[in-house]
């Protein structure tokens, strides 16, 4: 046999290893429940610690800053200033509805590309309160996440999903029930035990997001997903790129009213 005909010989033996590797499942993560004895509840438990533990379970306020990027007909938007403020509500029944109070607000190259904020009551766009209130119901879309942050509290429950894999990393899946019935899942990351992933249903479709590039800042207990990229359907629609964050800095009531011009 000659030399090249055994190099052949070895690497047919080689690919066929690799071949009942793959059958068995033994290089293909997320395949099969990894530790199967952990429930929902230690995996949410351990999310927590690994976003920031109690300053990151019950923040009061939340200042985020940074760039989005809007896809369109093909093309992509930039705007250059992004920014989301929050006030967080106490207690959550319903992960879907708006609560606290929150100001979402866009420029690009100085100019105001969008503006809606919700005060507690009211919706506003950059015109004012919004004549119609049932506008509310837009919010569903924007809240969802932070359904992770009671799925502990009382009247929540919580189940496991069979794992995945989430942007290349072995995810494990939870699902949260609220105590008004609705469902929202999450994507821990087996190894780092960040949330990867969030996915509920609203009146535009199946919703996901998806979190990367975490990062923190000295002295502060909280970890912020600087990429966050939003889907409808599958189809993605947005991303946020968080640049900055301040944890409970105050802010002031009227940052959530806007005047009708």
């Amino acid at each position: 046999m000659t030399k090249s005909a055994v190099t052949c010989c070895m690497a047919l033996i080689a690919l066929a290893g690799v071949a009942v590797a793959a059958q068995s499942g033994e290089e293909l993560p997320a395949l099969y429940p990894a530790n199967e004895d952990r429930s929902a509840a230690d995996v949410i438990a351990a999310a927590y610690e690994a976003a920031g533990g109690d300053a990151w379970l019950r923040p009061q306020t939340l200042s985020m800053s940074g760039y989005g990027v809007f896809y369109r007909n093909g093309k992509a938007s930039t705007y250059d200033d992004y920014r989301m403020l929050r006030v967080y509500a106490a207690q959550k029944d319903d992960a879907h509805v708006a609560d606290g109070k929150v100001r979402i607000e866009a420029k690009k190259d100085g100019e105001q590309v969008f503006l809606i904020a919700f005060d507690g009551e009211t919706t506003y766009d950059a015109q004012g309160p919004l004549d119609d209130q049932t506008a509310n119901a837009r919010w569903a879309s924007n809240f969802g996440f932070g359904a992770i942050r009671h799925a502990l509290d009382d009247g929540w429950t919580q189940k496991r999903l069979p794992d995945d894999m989430i942007d290349g990393r072995p995810a494990y899946l939870v699902e949260l029930t609220d105590p008004v019935g609705g469902v929202t899942r999450f994507g821990i990351d087996q190894e780092t035990a960040h949330v990867l992933y969030v996915g509920f249903d609203t009146a535009r479709g199946w919703h996901e997001r998806r979190y990367s590039e975490f990062f923190s800042k000295p002295g502060v207990d909280w970890v912020q997903p600087g990429r966050v990229r939003l889907f409808y359907d599958g189809v993605k629609q947005n991303e946020v790129i968080w640049t900055d964050f301040e944890l409970n800095k105050p802010l002031a009531e009227d940052l959530f009213v806007v005047e009708k011009q």
